[in-house]
């Protein structure tokens, strides 16, 4: 089939890392990204193995960690968590052989491995030791691969078709148009940043949430906060003037332009600024860029022993750590997604909330742009652009069977 494919090959990373800088289309061209033929992947277990599924690509969205990886920006952490070559897509709505149409939960949990799950009915992403992700399993036939998208093994959304575990697959009925459906992943992602505020406004009156950045994970956190965090005044700083408005239209209370959050934030709730830090702050900051100077604002912002929810990945950034140290703030990673539980203490899979969430705001608003794979170049150019350019999430559409 032809797929987009990325393989080892360091020059390509360092060529990209410095074309990036110049323009991200010519990164995409340079990068380690390339449209190919490649073999058909073999069923994870053998062609008897139980609970796999091959799944028709309709709609893969481009995420900022596939632009990261194609701009040769990506953490050297994840060299040992993936398996070279791989075809990228984790956010992926597709079709079985059936006709039903799926989501695509793609942390390749304990059930794809064929391992006792950490606690009964757990997701793919739980648990607290995550060697599972790191070996291959099942007698060596599913390599390494934190995800779907990051593992040779399985294939992914870039392409017209992979191997997707039941554990890892949400139906969707009619009612759920593609275009609202390929939003699901990242809104969970930003529905589990928003549930990782709760402890941290236990017993506060009008606790203040600040969300830093208005991209698709900004803006997932904010629904996700107004859904499920309801008691939460969320504060928004956001770049452009249409994320702006999305960050309104889901609900947050003050929406400000970027540079003019740690003013927002203290007008909510007081404070001096004492060395380009409040003396108070947001309960909670939630930080959706992930850059070194996001992580240093979003720090300066939150209320001593506050806490900063780093939903945005990060690289390599340099901190002074004295105020964390001398503030006992708490900064607490946000990865994925997997078992929530609410205010009231019902227990919830964060898909299922993501599928509600999406309905209720018709996530599809979001969807800005798509391509076919053969224009992938101008897709993922298209993409690490979309601020500046107007838009929010750009996505790969398979519906024609044309790449």
């Amino acid at each position: 089939m032809r797929a987009l494919q990325v393989r080892r090959n360091v020059a390509k990373l360092g060529i990209a890392r410095i074309a990036s800088a110049v323009s991200p289309t010519m990164a995409a061209k340079m990068g380690p990204l390339d449209l190919r033929t490649i073999d058909d992947p073999s069923c994870p277990g053998g062609v008897n193995a139980m609970g796999w599924h091959q799944v028709k690509t309709r709609l893969a969205g481009i995420c900022g960690s596939d632009i990261s990886l194609v701009e040769g920006h990506a953490s050297t952490y994840f060299e040992d968590w993936v398996s070279f070559p791989f075809v990228p897509g984790h956010e992926v709505v597709g079709e079985l052989e059936s006709g039903q149409r799926v989501i695509l939960e793609p942390v390749l949990g304990h059930a794809a491995r064929g391992l006792p799950l950490p606690f009964e009915g757990a997701s793919p992403a739980d648990g607290d030791d995550y060697a599972h992700l790191a070996k291959s399993s099942n007698g060596g036939a599913l390599e390494v691969g934190i995800q779907t998208g990051f593992c040779c093994s399985t294939g992914g959304g870039w392409a017209p078709w992979f191997w997707a575990h039941e554990s890892q697959l949400h139906h969707i009925d009619d009612s759920m148009p593609d275009e609202r459906a390929v939003l699901v992943e990242p809104l969970a992602g930003g529905i589990h940043a928003a549930l990782l505020s709760r402890p941290s406004l236990a017993g506060i009156e009008n606790p203040v949430v600040a969300v830093l950045g208005a991209g698709t994970m900004g803006l997932a956190a904010i629904a996700g906060l107004k859904r499920y965090v309801p008691e939460a005044r969320i504060v928004v700083g956001a770049r452009y003037p249409h994320q702006q408005a999305f960050a309104k239209a889901l609900g947050a209370d003050v929406v400000v332009p970027d540079s003019q959050l740690q003013s927002a934030v203290r007008r909510q709730v007081g404070g001096m600024v004492v060395g380009g830090q409040l003396t108070s702050g947001a309960h909670v900051t939630i930080d959706a860029v992930g850059s070194n100077s996001s992580v240093v604002d979003a720090l300066a912002m939150t209320k001593p022993r506050g806490r900063v929810v780093l939903l945005g990945m990060p690289a390599d950034i340099t901190l002074d750590l004295t105020g964390l140290w001398h503030r006992e703030t708490e900064l607490k990673g946000a990865y994925t997604y997997g078992t929530e539980t609410l205010a009231d203490g019902r227990v919830a899979k964060t898909f299922d909330l993501a599928v509600d969430t999406a309905n209720h705001f018709q996530a599809e608003r979001l969807l800005s742009a798509t391509y076919p794979l053969a224009d992938h170049v101008d897709a993922i150019a298209h993409a690490a652009t979309a601020g500046r350019r107007g838009a929010v999430k750009i996505a790969f559409d398979l519906r024609t069977g044309d790449s």
